[in-house]
């Protein structure tokens, strides 16, 4: 399997979130020093308090898709390993955060970090338990599922447009396709009846696979696909 990582895009912003994150604190201290010490001056102390409250969602934001050990594209990469040399999976180089193309077509794998019970139900998606650090999360609106069916329509239609720059003039754009990945090893998912296939990363190959069975692409499609992207740095 063959990768291609912009790490200057994730060094970038990695620091972007810890830099914000300590500045976030920093504002906190200094709007709860003015509601204490200089209670006259409520209005600085709130408008203090707002901005680091403001910036603490900028941080956990960049913190959680660039600064978590692993990231969202380790986990990927651990996930396809040994998959073969003629899929590529490609970090933040094109429209899609994450896009494998190969046998099986073309995905944008969209990674999900929530833990407890993933459910599907009544056309919602959501996520139960997972203790009281992901309850904090979920109370103040972090780390939540959303709604990855239109999320995912976004990922796929700036994909669509991407390829259809990039590739040859009257060449062929073939369907994208998006699939979810629950990355945290707390994830359990009871999600049958979700309009998108939705899996952790242990399954990620043994799904490609099978879906290379399923719904090849064509040799000299592929092959097309492959010379205009981006071209892989490694392999795994």
């Amino acid at each position: 399997m063959k990768v291609v990582t912009n790490t200057k895009l994730i060094k970038r912003n990695a620091k972007i979130g810890q830099y914000t994150s300590i500045g976030a604190l920093v504002v906190l201290g200094i709007g709860l020093f003015i509601s204490f010490k200089m209670p006259a001056k409520f209005i600085y102390s709130l408008g203090a308090l707002l901005l680091g409250f403001f910036m603490s969602q900028i941080g956990m934001y960049y913190g959680n898709r660039w600064g978590r050990s692993p990231r969202p594209d380790e986990l990927i990469d651990k996930g396809l390993k040994g998959l073969g040399r003629e899929f590529t999976v490609y970090h933040y180089v094109t429209a899609a955060s994450h896009l494998l193309v190969g046998p099986a077509g073309v995905w944008t794998l969209m990674p999900y970090y929530q833990s407890g019970t993933i459910v599907y139900e009544k056309k919602r998606w959501k996520s139960r338990g997972g203790g009281f650090l992901q309850s904090y999360l979920r109370l103040f609106g972090q780390e939540n599922i959303g709604r990855p069916e239109i999320e995912s329509e976004t990922e796929i239609e700036a994909t669509k447009r991407y390829l259809t720059k990039i590739l040859p003039e009257g060449s062929e754009v073939p369907p994208v396709k998006a699939l979810l990945l629950f990355t945290s090893p707390k994830a359990e998912l009871k999600v049958e009846d979700a309009p998108l296939p939705s899996i952790t990363p242990k399954d990620l190959k043994d799904f490609m696979r099978e879906k290379s069975k399923e719904e090849p692409i064509g040799d000299l499609l592929l092959d097309t696909l492959l010379q205009a992207l981006p071209k892989p740095d490694r392999e795994e």
